[in-house]
């Protein structure tokens, strides 16, 4: 992998810089959703030389059979028909992954590991929960299921921030990071509609991250100011500045938003729809 440089159970959360004073529910949005990286938790730092790939097939099916692919270009999961027909298997996988000796795989093996844990173990934490019309529904004053001890891998316990924030950000410091985990939200970048592999990550991760650069989830333009996804701004110490953060997007741009990108030095406000990513037949 190259090396670069969580969150109204309204639709959108709009945060303008230079309006953020007299928008105390958008502080508290910026406030719960901001995490910086934390120190690498040194039980997850160790990396073997196995060859033989963790088998993800359980959870590509699952994807394959109850993910869609929309029209706006947006990834929708049918979360019922996941809790009817699909538990057991979706179980069955986290538990697979729980009990991996992760420590003898290589680098991009555990890459496509805690990536496919992170967005199991997010789904499974909806279908547990649904009907609902947020992630942010989950838990008091919408903090979400982000900071709870779902996981047991290896024998410790791990919360989706910890799969994040101590492990994914620190260890290997790739923005395109943020363009492969999901939260279940339309404003997310897509959930992949089938599972990681060590051997595809490039690949996948420069499609993630054109398809989000080019949806107006990641960048559009508001009368004439640009706006940008709120995850570049909860983690903007992981691009830079806003100028850091344009040309981290000209990279992935087509010639449509590299017209928009290049008008602008800077990002003059955020845009984050919490919306369920749900699929209804």
């Amino acid at each position: 992998m190259q090396q670069h440089a969580t969150p109204s159970n309204t639709s959108t959360s709009h945060i303008s810089r230079r309006g953020i004073l007299g928008a105390l529910p958008a502080v508290f949005l910026v406030a719960a959703c901001s995490r910086g990286a934390g120190t690498p938790d040194e039980n997850w730092t160790e990396f073997g030389s196995s060859t033989q790939p963790i088998d993800h097939s359980a959870w590509d099916k699952i994807l394959k059979t109850y993910g869609h692919s929309s029209p706006d270009g947006i990834n929708r999961i049918d979360y019922a028909g996941i809790k009817s027909g699909a538990m057991k298997d979706l179980d069955l996988y986290i538990k697979s992954l729980e009990a991996t000796p992760i420590s003898d795989y290589s680098r991009n093996e555990q890459f496509a590991f805690w990536v496919n844990l992170y967005n199991a173990a997010t789904v499974r934490v909806i279908v547990e929960n649904y009907p609902l019309a947020s992630i942010r529904d989950i838990g008091l004053l919408g903090q979400g299921p982000w900071k709870d001890n779902i996981l047991k891998v290896a024998g410790t316990d791990l919360a989706l921030d910890d799969i994040e924030h101590t492990i994914l950000r620190p260890i290997w410091q790739d923005v395109r990071i943020h363009y492969a985990v999901n939260c279940a939200s339309i404003g997310c970048p897509n959930l992949a509609l089938e599972a990681w592999t060590a051997d595809r990550l490039e690949e996948m991760l420069d499609a993630a991250a054109t398809a989000y650069v080019n949806h107006p989830r990641g960048f559009a333009d508001n009368s004439g100011e640009l706006t940008a996804s709120s995850i570049y701004e909860w983690y903007q110490e992981d691009w830079g500045t806003d100028l850091d953060v344009i040309e981290h997007a000209k990279k992935y741009a087509n010639p449509e938003n590299m017209k928009l990108l290049q008008n602008h030095q800077s990002i003059g406000s955020y845009d984050y729809d919490w919306s369920l990513n749900e699929f209804k037949s």
